[in-house]
């Protein structure tokens, strides 16, 4: 798996996916980002079992299955968990929105990395971290006699291990949110904090520019933020120079590009060439995917 060099280069490593230890299977993407090991991921928009198989072994860290924008629901979500489960790379599931339910039926079905959008205050956050949890910590239902995720009660000892493993990721991507981002992260059971810079530039009044000045010190200063809280902070961003500078700031989850547009810009660059024409030009300014 690729290990975050900033000069460039990567190098094979075991920092994340599946790794077992005694009877639980140890969530090593959440270890290497509380440690402070960059994890490098790739966003999965397509919403295909074979696509998310594809990039799994592809040699990224982390792959984001995208409920929020990506036409999944949870039985194709459940499909992609399975579809990536044999390679050594932790499969991180947004879902479409912060509800104690969705939660639910996502851990269910074995994601235990849940990114969860549209963080607004630490109420909200502590709410989130209470849904990945049993009682009397929290509020999760307990179905895991026929749940994925304790292998259908074949994990000793689940129901009493479950929450070491699950990785609460909060999305924040306002301007209140950012004003609120310190507390947030601050919230005991969220493992790290997510800036949304797209729907931040929106806020901010630089709709479809998430690179205006404005936007990045914006970003900047919410990483500062929750690196000062002790908690790991990421985002998403296609922009090479930019992942590298996060990177750099100490972000430690950066998904560097997506299924989509990958296919996309590859596939107008191959037409083009053979129809020999310019490939249309179209305004890139400030394009996170």
């Amino acid at each position: 798996m690729i290990s975050a060099d900033l000069d460039g280069s990567s190098a094979d490593s075991c920092d994340a996916g599946i790794e077992q230890a005694g009877d639980r299977m140890v969530n090593t993407f959440k270890q290497a980002i509380v440690e402070g090991r960059a994890q490098i991921g790739f966003w999965q928009a397509i919403a295909s079992p074979y696509t998310c198989e594809i990039s799994a072994g592809a040699g990224f860290d982390w792959l984001l299955i995208d409920a929020e924008h990506g036409p999944n629901d949870v039985p194709l979500v459940l499909a992609q968990l399975q579809a990536a489960s044999s390679y050594p790379v932790e499969p991180v599931v947004r879902i479409p929105i912060g509800d104690a339910v969705l939660v639910k039926q996502y851990l269910d079905i074995g994601a235990r990395s849940l990114l969860i959008p549209m963080i607004e205050t630490a109420d909200q956050a502590r709410e989130m971290v209470r849904a990945t949890r049993y009682p009397p910590h929290g509020i999760r239902g307990v179905g895991s006699a026929i749940g994925r995720a304790s292998q259908w009660n074949r994990t000793p000892q689940y129901l009493q291990n479950a929450a070491d493993e699950i990785c609460v990721l909060v999305q924040v991507e306002s301007r209140a949110a950012l004003g609120q981002i310190s507390a947030v992260a601050d919230v005991d059971g969220v493992d790290g904090v997510f800036i949304g810079p797209s729907d931040l530039a929106a806020d901010l009044g630089h709709l479809g520019n998430a690179l205006h000045p404005e936007v990045q010190e914006a970003i900047e200063r919410g990483i500062a933020a929750v690196l000062a809280a002790g908690k790991p902070v990421g985002m998403l961003i296609a922009d090479e120079g930019l992942a590298r500078h996060y990177l750099e700031l100490g972000a430690t989850f950066v998904a560097v590009g997506t299924d989509v547009t990958i296919l996309a810009r590859g596939a107008e660059a191959l037409a083009a060439r053979f129809a020999d024409r310019r490939i249309a030009e179209t305004d890139k300014t400030g394009d996170v995917y």
